[in-house]
């Protein structure tokens, strides 16, 4: 019983391998894997370039300074003061009680180290401090805003179910979004720019709301609406609201965010769940507010307002809106996804039609198919059967570079197809160098057998030296490289890795096979 060699068996395990991961872009019902996926330059879609306002960022974190900076001095009974923010990101504090001045500092000093105090002044009795954060402080949270923008996008993108979406940073502020197949675009750029700032605020009931539209509207409080659109008649009905400022509750405690269906009205709903601490903010609020409404806020439009009517534990509540099964799980997908640190801009959009796509695969393929021919014209004629070796080594070569895509989940672009073709002639250049050995080591007089074992032996070295340069620079490529050099860079890679393979296994495992299992005396080379 005649011995077969590791190279046989691994050339046959590799392309049996590279089988099973190819089927499924050729039929996926005969495999139940995923496919090859097409970036955005061949199957169409979208291209976003967002800018994040991180100076919102810097704002929102004054805020909520100040917000802490009030309760602190209700708690330690600090009553004669007043704060306001100007600017943006600075804090104004008036002291007017001199006997609290000594209090209010030695609170700043011990529960607001952060601060920097801009400006200490005296205005009679009264005493005017400005705050704000060190410069150091402000550039952290602009950068740490841009970078939770990115994964909180990134987070949504994956939940809204796009397959293998381009999402990254560019520059300081910036980051880049393409989103390869999407057809809904206005429903995507809804999903990625939405703030999602969700907010529990009471009704301010000390006025009404019609007096509050004429302009008295009281100190702490805004005018805030809910939008309802009508499904019958398509018409949209605002619905004013004189809410508090002061958040009561934020979505930061939420846990968990599903669309469920109303059994009695039989409408879609989202359902959300708060963290331990968040559930007991809300069973204390609930609790202390008794007959009240509660006003469930989400980037500053008002979903619905309930009476509360009892105390609610467990950390459990719905939010209404006359919602679409659809609007009802984008609304999930954002509050589970968190919401965006600062607000984002969308400053560059491109649409790619599929038609375009369609043409430029046509195109690819078609200079592809023409440089494959005209390299196996080549190889057959110059080295008539070992060309046909070379051309079998060649379409395995191919087929492993398409397995390697569907397998790494890689994404095929149009720099990507060029990258394929110049593989097919750094495979062929392999053999080349291979074949010429075996010619010189004929020329001297030596057999077949003892010429091919020759060729591979002294080729072998200047091949792997050569592909191997070639696979650094594309992983270099790839790891500095943006989108389109990433495309030419993964199939660069892959190829490199397949021609090593196809020309110093596959190849030598067919001229065995002639030269020893089939006796074979003289090489057509």
């Amino acid at each position: 019983m005649k011995r077969i060699s590791w190279k046989t068996i691994a050339s046959a395990g590799v392309i049996a391998v590279a089988c099973v991961y190819l089927l499924p872009s050729l039929n996926p019902d005969w495999w139940p894997r995923k496919r090859i996926n097409l970036g955005l330059d061949l199957q169409g879609g979208m291209h976003l370039v967002l800018e994040v306002d991180a100076q919102k960022a810097v704002e929102s974190t004054m805020e909520r300074i100040l917000q802490e900076l009030r309760e602190q001095l209700w708690k330690e009974g600090i009553r004669r003061i007043s704060t306001e923010q100007v600017k943006g990101d600075i804090l104004v504090v008036r002291v007017d009680a001199p006997q609290q001045i000594p209090e209010f500092e030695k609170l700043l000093d011990e529960e607001f180290k952060e601060l920097r105090i801009l400006e200490r002044r005296s205005e009679g009795d009264t005493l005017v401090v400005r705050l704000d954060l060190p410069d150091e402080e402000k550039e952290n949270i602009r950068k740490l805003a841009v970078s939770q923008a990115l994964e909180t996008i990134r987070n949504r993108i994956d939940q809204f179910g796009v397959s293998e979406p381009d999402i990254r940073r560019q520059g300081e502020r910036r980051i880049l979004v393409q989103l390869p197949g999407i057809k809904d675009t206005q429903r995507a750029k809804d999903l990625i720019g939405k703030t999602a700032l969700l907010e529990f605020r009471l009704l301010d009931e000390t006025r009404s709301v019609e007096e509050a539209l004429k302009g008295s509207v009281p100190p702490g409080a805004e005018i805030l609406y809910q939008v309802q659109t009508d499904p019958k008649t398509q018409r949209t009905f605002r619905t004013p609201y004189l809410v508090k400022k002061r958040s009561l509750l934020t979505g930061a405690y939420l846990t968990e965010a599903r669309v469920e269906i109303d059994s009695q009205y039989n409408e879609p709903y989202v359902s959300i769940s708060f963290d331990k601490k968040g559930a007991r903010i809300f069973e204390r609020i609930t609790e202390e507010n008794v007959k009240k409404r509660l006003a469930i806020v989400l980037d500053q439009n008002v979903y619905s307002a309930p009476v509360i009517q009892e105390k609610i534990s467990g950390g459990q509540a719905r939010i209404t809106g006359n919602f679409t099964l659809e609007e009802a799980r984008d609304l999930a997908i954002v509050l589970r996804a968190g919401a965006l640190p600062a607000p984002v801009e969308i400053i560059e959009e491109r649409t790619v039609g599929p038609s375009l796509g369609t043409d430029s695969i046509r195109k690819g393929m078609l200079s592809m198919a023409i440089g494959g021919l005209i390299v196996i014209l080549f190889m057959v004629v110059y080295y008539k059967v070992s060309g046909l070796i070379a051309n079998l080594a060649l379409t395995v070569n191919i087929l492993l570079i398409a397995a390697g895509l569907a397998g790494f989940q890689a994404t095929l672009t149009l720099p990507g197809i060029a990258g394929i073709i110049l593989t097919i002639g750094m495979a062929v250049d392999a053999n080349v160098l291979i074949f010429e050995r075996i010619r010189e080591e004929l020329a001297l007089g030596k057999t077949a057998r003892a010429s091919v074992e020759a060729g591979y032996e002294r080729a072998t070295l200047t091949i792997l030296d050569a592909n191997v340069t070639t696979l650094i620079a594309a992983l270099v490529l790839f790891q500095f490289g943006t989108g389109p050099v990433k495309g030419f860079a993964v199939t660069l890679s892959l190829g490199v890795c397949s021609s090593l393979f196809t020309a110093l296994i596959l190849t030598r495992v067919i001229f065995d096979y002639f030269l020893i299992n089939r006796k074979v005396k003289r090489i057509s080379i």
